[in-house]
């Protein structure tokens, strides 16, 4: 498994004895159900208008992958927001 940095910190300082783990308490737990269910609710709806090549190239896309064509236009905006896109590097 590959980790980031942030979680091979992490790793590293439980492996070293620095961090241990505990039991979530009610609270904790029920505050990362709430958060979780927050994450994952998807509740707006848009019209994009795309190029016919761009929508005929998503839906081969997502098809090779197993997902519907939304999920995989939604995922990519989630990832673009959040900084995780990389730029091809030009040769």
């Amino acid at each position: 498994m590959i980790y980031n940095d942030e979680e091979k910190n992490i790793i590293d300082d439980y492996d070293s004895g620095k961090m241990e783990l505990t039991t979530p308490s009610d609270k904790e737990l029920e505050d990362i159900k709430v958060a979780a269910k927050n994450t994952f609710r998807k509740n707006k709806k848009i019209t994009l208008r795309l190029y016919d090549h761009d929508y005929h190239g998503i839906q081969k896309k997502a098809f090779e992958m197993g997902i519907p064509y939304q999920t995989l236009i939604s995922g990519l905006i989630h990832q673009y927001i959040e900084g995780e896109l990389i730029p091809k590097k030009s040769v």
